[in-house]
């Protein structure tokens, strides 16, 4: 593909330096459809990020842009805060429909403003309000957001470090497969908890994703999680599943802890909710959590009416049948895993290890600058891919749940030639 140098003088003088997913991929988008996204010179990139998750359907899914613009035309509620709008009674009805009651989950619905981040400050604060105590246990490698309280169970330490302030009150424990299965699962957790002498104060909660996502791919077993489960149970804990990024379908049930067949105390939900990228999370909660008083926590975008309209149009397009949303998205991500098997086998390629579930996928190099590499030359060849892990060592791949197999066939030999072509 031959680019053109684009203008991004207003961004490099004016925007902060903050800024990161723009110099991986120097170029000025100006539209995109579906699987693929498009600069302002007509270059093509096929697009395996979907905003990071958020967008499982695709960019401006037709069936959603139409509730949104038809919602848009008559004039329907934009802002609501917290308000009673036919919006928020039309999704929060098709999500108890389709979403909770044909899995027998009871939870309360807490809109806790417009981020991921959001919804995990409101799930920790909730579970410290019913427990009484400070202390939430996270693990390893794990990001549950970039506020404090969000960053104080986040791993990453160039994030963490950003805070300038102590990050208090949380605690690490080991990821499933941290010691490559050389210790017992939750040994040094239980000891801590049942050591009077630990110096671990009794927590108030557990907070955890079954996949890592910003950790490297990291994914948990159905047992760990099990077991996660029933020593929350034994410890008088509260579970809580982040389920921002790997949510809504992405491992290919609704909800990521499906598989496991456990029953969190409290989820998290972002990214893919609203369906067309539009800004929404919710916390969910058993509802003998609920000792929320009126307004103890609020926020003024609480109530992002058109994200509710396209949520909705989402749910009852994609999930009104979710065992065959949970199918495609299965079929889809075998198609990923054979091109990683194939990509591994090739001598150039020098992967450590290939990992994920449905449509989240990670490839390790043993080389730690590898996966910045491809991602590169990806982007040159028309690919949109980013990094994860600590070191960035991992190459992520994120296509939305409904890209077609020709679109993954071609993206996944895209990926391929990158990988070769950095050897």
């Amino acid at each position: 593909m031959t680019i053109t140098q684009p203008d991004l003088s207003v961004f490099e003088t004016l925007e902060s330096e903050v800024r990161s997913y723009c110099r991986g991929w120097p170029t000025v988008f100006d539209r995109a459809q579906g699987s693929r996204m498009y600069d302002e010179d007509g270059h093509a990139y096929l697009d395996f990020f979907a905003g990071a998750g958020s967008l499982n359907y695709g960019h401006n899914n037709p069936v959603l842009k139409r509730a949104l613009i038809d919602y848009l035309s008559r004039d329907g509620v934009t802002h609501g805060l917290d308000m009673s709008t036919t919006a928020k009674r039309s999704f929060l009805q098709t999500f108890q429909d389709l979403v909770l009651r044909p899995r027998d989950l009871p939870y309360k619905v807490m809109f806790p403003g417009p981020t991921g981040t959001n919804a995990v400050e409101s799930a920790l604060k909730l579970a410290r309000k019913v427990k009484g105590r400070e202390a939430i246990v996270s693990f390893t490698n794990a990001f549950h957001g970039m506020s404090l309280g969000s960053l104080a169970v986040t791993g990453n330490a160039f994030k963490r470090a950003g805070a300038g302030i102590p990050l208090v009150h949380g605690t690490p424990m080991p990821f499933d497969n941290y010691f490559d299965g050389t210790v017992p699962d939750f040994l040094w957790f239980e000891r801590l908890l049942e050591d009077q002498g630990s110096g671990l104060n009794k927590p108030a909660a557990v907070i955890v994703e079954t996949v890592q996502g910003e950790g490297g791919i990291n994914v948990a077993r159905p047992e760990w999680l099990r077991a996660l489960k029933e020593l929350c149970e034994r410890q008088d804990m509260l579970l809580i599943v982040d389920d921002i990024q790997m949510g809504c379908g992405r491992t290919g049930a609704f909800f990521s802890f499906e598989e496991s067949g456990i029953t969190p105390d409290i989820v998290t939900v972002s990214k893919s909710i609203s369906g067309y990228g539009l800004p929404m999370s919710l916390c969910l909660f058993r509802p003998e959590l609920d000792v929320w008083e009126p307004g103890e926590h609020n926020g003024t975008f609480r109530g992002n009416n058109p994200a509710f309209v396209t949520a909705t149009a989402a749910l009852e397009t994609y999930w009104t049948d979710g065992s065959a949303m949970e199918k495609q998205t299965r079929t889809r991500g075998e198609q990923v895993e054979q091109a990683l098997i194939s990509i591994t086998e090739e001598n150039l390629a020098d992967v450590k290890e290939y990992r994920g579930r449905g449509l989240v996928w990670g490839l390790e190099f043993h080389a730690k600058d590898r996966a910045a590499r491809v991602a590169r030359r990806a982007f040159e060849l028309g690919l949109l891919i980013e990094t994860s892990g600590p070191e960035s060592e991992v190459v992520k791949l994120l296509p939305a749940l409904t890209i077609t197999p020709d679109e993954l066939d071609e993206g996944l030999s895209i990926l391929a030639r990158a990988v070769r072509e950095t050897a």
